[in-house]
């Protein structure tokens, strides 16, 4: 394995609930899944933005890709745990699958302090 992919975190896949509303939600709590990944690499990518009007608010996007021949079960729905941040998932999870090229997923993320 390269050196680029010694990350490892946590996928946390929300469970389904319903407000008191009966409305759908996602469940990031305690009921939701925690799955280990490992092979990844998460860059920073796309800059910062600030807001400062009402509240200090920073949304940093961040760039992860599995190493090669690898293909996690990553969804647009779950969030990633990885270097002691909570990052979520924007956009679509790019999937590679071999005859197309090299195997692998790749994932926009953002993480909002």
């Amino acid at each position: 394995m390269s050196a680029l992919y010694e990350q490892s975190g946590v996928i946390v896949r929300p469970a389904a609930s319903t407000d008191r509303y009966g409305n759908a939600k996602r469940d990031y709590g305690a009921a939701a899944d925690r799955i280990a990944i490992t092979q990844i690499n998460v860059q920073p990518a796309g800059g910062s933005t600030e807001d400062t009007d009402d509240k200090q608010v920073t949304v940093t996007g961040y760039l992860l890709v599995s190493a090669p021949g690898t293909m996690p079960d990553f969804r647009e729905t779950d969030r990633l745990e990885v270097d002691g941040m909570t990052l979520e998932v924007t956009g679509r999870v790019g999937r590679w699958p071999v005859p197309a090229g090299v195997r692998h997923i790749e994932a926009r993320l953002k993480e909002v302090t």
